[in-house]
């Protein structure tokens, strides 16, 4: 830039046209060649990795002699820390995945698509591919000279560097996935002893593959034809959502700048065309909200450096509502119904899971009462109910348990032990018969109370109030 005249010199100038030269919506023809440029977006946007990082070393914490977080889909069992899961509380994966999906709506009626643009992993594995590609390959210019030129020696070595080094990611990344499900150590120790299961090497090569494919070839095309939120993102903006937006007011009307030159009534923007070069999927952001744009800012990193250079305040790209470019008042967000609506949708889910997980106890207690007979009247004038007792270890031990029955006076139980085993992660079944006194049951039906006390934890029981049948009065 010219000290006197605050211009771009027309050498920078025209690489800055030449590098975008190529940049139009991509319908899958081409391969997306984004420019890296710096800023706080740029910057937010790569570090946004670490949220990953959990996914390829949670699977490697202990908990006592286990794994610490496990899937064991085997068992039909969910380990997380000192809490085991079972199939019967897969309500609470329902509230886990309801909270998510509304905190999605959420965000994306505030800020549109920012999990699209940091978080998702398709996003992710994508800038860290092209990153991979650009310290091989070089700048946008460069990789397309190198697509374009004849097979040689030089370019087989970057080539085959480069999907070497794609397909590793892959393949660790379908490593990690399957340490989720199984002992991650145990994992590692089959795969290279080549004693893994079939099915567990099938399961790497298709992350690796998908992975490698989504990430190294398709890209953006990703978010355009496979993403099942992109088709949906439209109906959670409205008019207030805040969104990288080009301010058309203070831009247009556009045109090139050169040195020496000044224009009267032309607008900010000087068609440099670096917002097309950064994004990812290849889109212009100044004809408005398009389906491919990912909020990912990255176009707001472009031009604020443009504007830096020719003198012009920031802002001519950033993020803004609707309302707020038309000049309406601004609402807080917290103050708008549909984010209300969201945030109690989601305060819903969190108390119920927090209160499930407070409440899963060691064990599960079904009673079902013998239909055919309803009862019999034993030969002494007694009434007799049968029940089977449904019992559920939801621990990784074995336990030791005592059944108590609770009813009218005179009630005795046959069946029962006084002290009886339950297996780790086992269904029990016990049969009871019940037996109260004729002349104590006051109806047809009588309230009775079943409580299971483990003698390990005796600060953990259960009970279930369930009926005793009789012939009434």
């Amino acid at each position: 830039m010219s000290k006197d005249d605050n211009t771009v010199d027309q050498p920078g100038l025209d690489k800055l046209y030449e590098e975008a030269s190529y940049w139009h919506v991509n319908t899958g023809g081409e391969t997306i060649h984004a420019k890296r440029m710096g800023g706080h977006f740029r910057n937010f946007k790569w570090w946004s990795w670490l949220t990953w990082l959990p996914f390829f070393i949670t699977p490697y914490f202990r908990w006592g002699d286990r794994q610490a977080i496990l899937f064991d889909v085997p068992n039909r069992n969910f380990h997380f820390f000192d809490l085991s899961i079972m199939p019967q509380d897969v309500w609470l994966l329902a509230l886990i995945l309801l909270f998510f999906a509304i905190m999605l709506a959420a965000v994306t009626s505030i800020a549109g698509r920012v999990f699209c643009g940091y978080f998702c992993f398709q996003t992710i594995w994508t800038d860290l591919f092209t990153f991979i590609e650009e310290k091989l390959e070089g700048p946008p210019t460069k990789r397309r000279k190198l697509e374009k030129a004849s097979w040689d020696a030089k370019k087989i070595k970057i080539k085959v560097i480069k999907h070497s080094l794609w397909l590793l990611t892959g393949m660790l990344t379908g490593i990690s996935f399957v340490a989720w499900f199984t002992d991650a150590y145990q994992l590692w120790s089959d795969l290279f002893l080549l004693e893994s299961p079939l099915f567990v090497y099938v399961l790497i090569f298709t992350f690796t593959m998908g992975t490698y494919i989504l990430a190294g070839f398709m890209r953006e095309q990703t978010c355009f034809w496979l993403c099942p939120y992109a088709r949906i993102q439209g109906v959670m903006y409205d008019a207030e959502t805040i969104l990288p937006t080009y301010d058309v007011a203070r831009g247009e009307p556009r045109g090139k700048l050169k040195k020496g030159q000044t224009e009267e009534g032309k607008g900010d923007c000087i068609s440099c065309n670096q917002c097309v070069a950064v994004c990812p999927t290849g889109i212009d952001i100044r004809h408005g909200q398009q389906e491919g744009c990912i909020t990912c800012a990255l176009c707001i990193d472009a031009c604020d450096s443009v504007m830096d250079k020719i003198g012009k305040p920031r802002g001519l790209i950033r993020y803004a509502s609707l309302d707020e470019i038309e000049g309406k008042p601004i609402q807080k967000f917290f103050k708008r119904p549909r984010v209300l609506i969201y945030l109690s949708i989601m305060i819903f889910s969190a108390v119920g899971l927090l209160y499930g997980v407070s409440n899963l106890g060691a064990f599960d207690l079904k009673v079902i009462h013998e239909r055919q007979p309803l009862f019999v009247q034993m030969s002494n004038g007694s009434i007799q109910n049968k029940y089977d007792l449904k019992i559920l270890n939801k621990t990784d031990k074995d336990m030791n348990i005592s059944i108590v029955v609770e009813g009218p006076e005179g009630l005795e139980t046959q069946g029962l032990k006084e002290k009886m085993k339950l297996p780790a992660g086992k269904l029990s079944i016990f049969i009871t018969f019940v037996r109260i006194p004729k002349k104590n049951l006051k109806g047809r039906r009588t309230p009775v109370n079943f409580r299971v006390q483990s003698f390990e934890v005796f600060d953990d029981h259960i009970e279930y109030l369930s009926m005793f049948y009789g012939p009434g009065h």
